[in-house]
This record gives structure tokens, C-alpha cells and sequence, in this order.
């Protein structure tokens, strides 16, 4: 189960670092899906980026996963605005059939509880021994 645990940690890592990378290779892919009620769209696009490229890295070191986990928990709700705001607003994306818009948001909740599952400390590798001495 810890390994399964570990490797769940580094996939979700490296998809929010891939994530963050996005928002700097397609710009307008999230600058379209902005709410109109933010400001600064453009500014938001690459400070979430930063975000998640920050959160997936540290979430990576089991040292920072839980600060990690944290952040990446309150990004994904923060997003949810995004993800309500494009189903409200889904004539603006005649593209995407609205089955997806809200696969999408119910994938929120899967994130959230995949990242909850790193927001504990994290067990010493000496947490065993220290137990043994205890007795």
C-alpha cells in the first residue's frame, strides 16, 4: 500500500507540474475559461501556473507534501468557480459538449480527494523504532 501511495504522489505531482507548464505553452486555452467577474486574467493564468508548478514540485519530497497537499486542495476548490462558471456559461463553449463540462467538475472532487490523501504528515522512516523502544 505505501508504494501504491508513493507512486499516486508522484502522478499527481507531475500532472500539476505538467499543468502549470500549460498555462505558459496555451495561454488562451485558460484565459478563454476565465470568469469575467476576475480581473487580470492573464496575470491569474500564469500565477496559477506558477502554482501548480510549485504545488506538484513540492508535493514530490515527502518533507513538503503535506503543505503541498494543502495548496493543492485550496487551488482545486478555488477552480471549482472556473469549472461552475463554464457550465452556467456553456453556450460559450459550443465546442465542448456540456457531458464533459461536467465530467470535469465532478473531477474536482476525485482531485480533492487524491490531494487530501497527502495533506497528513508524513510517517517517519524511523517511526517503527522509535515504537519498539517504547514498550
Amino acid at each position: 500500500m505505501r508504494i501504491l501511495k508513493t507512486v499516486l504522489r508522484w502522478l499527481l505531482g507531475i500532472a500539476f507540474i505538467a499543468a502549470g507548464i500549460n498555462h505558459f505553452w496555451h495561454p488562451d486555452f485558460y484565459l478563454k475559461i476565465m470568469p469575467d467577474y476576475l480581473p487580470w486574467h492573464r496575470e491569474l493564468v500564469y500565477l496559477s501556473g506558477v502554482c501548480e508548478i510549485v504545488a506538484g514540485a513540492l508535493l514530490l519530497h515527502r518533507q513538503t507534501q503535506s503543505l503541498a497537499a494543502w495548496g493543492i486542495v485550496a487551488m482545486l476548490l478555488v477552480f471549482f468557480t472556473v469549472h461552475i462558471d463554464m457550465l452556467v456559461h456553456a453556450e460559450r463553449y459550443p465546442e465542448v459538449s456540456p457531458a464533459f463540462l461536467w465530467g470535469r467538475l465532478l473531477l474536482q472532487f476525485v482531485l480533492v480527494a487524491w490531494a487530501w490523501l497527502y495533506t497528513g504528515r508524513p510517517a517517519s522512516p524511523l517511526s517503527p523504532l522509535r515504537e519498539r523502544g517504547r514498550g
